[in-house]
């Protein structure tokens, strides 16, 4: 954790989903996540846009890491989405050189609907954002994680 004598780090924070990719960037001291974009696709399998939006976000906010979401099954097993996940993190690792880590995502998508219905935003309007809500839910959970451990 950033205790003032390190550089400035910022980590991104990502919402892997068959259609969509929800992004979230961490503050430079790594005290608070955001909400920034969520990228869209038509199909699944096409990623090069996909690839190239996420290093032209990485480019611009100088990011140090990556923390991909993990959507693990209730029962802490990993199925098809998984793998499917971690093929696209090893790919974006393997492109950027960056360190990619995983973090547990359950239930983060019940999460960013809680905070969307907070928020008062309409149902209609809730799929433009829940991803990228999820996606800084993910990453605060990380950045809890690197602040317990100090």
């Amino acid at each position: 954790m950033w205790n003032g004598n390190e550089e400035y780090m910022r980590i991104m924070g990502l919402d892997y989903g068959a259609k969509t990719v929800g992004v979230a960037m961490s503050d430079e001291m790594l005290m608070t996540a955001q909400p920034l974009e969520t990228i869209t696709r038509e199909r699944e399998t096409k990623l090069r846009k996909t690839y190239a939006r996420l290093e032209e976000l990485m480019e611009e906010y100088q990011v140090d890491r990556v923390v991909v979401g993990l959507p693990k099954k209730m029962n802490n097993e990993e199925g098809e989405r998984c793998e499917m996940t971690r093929e696209f993190a090893k790919r974006l690792e393997e492109r950027t050189g960056l360190d990619v880590v995983f973090w547990d995502e359950r239930l983060t998508t019940k999460a960013a609907d809680k905070v969307l219905d907070e928020a008062n935003v309409r149902k209609d309007q809730r799929k433009a954002h829940i991803d990228k809500i999820a996606a800084s839910i993910i990453l605060e959970n990380y950045l809890e994680s690197l602040a317990n451990c100090d």
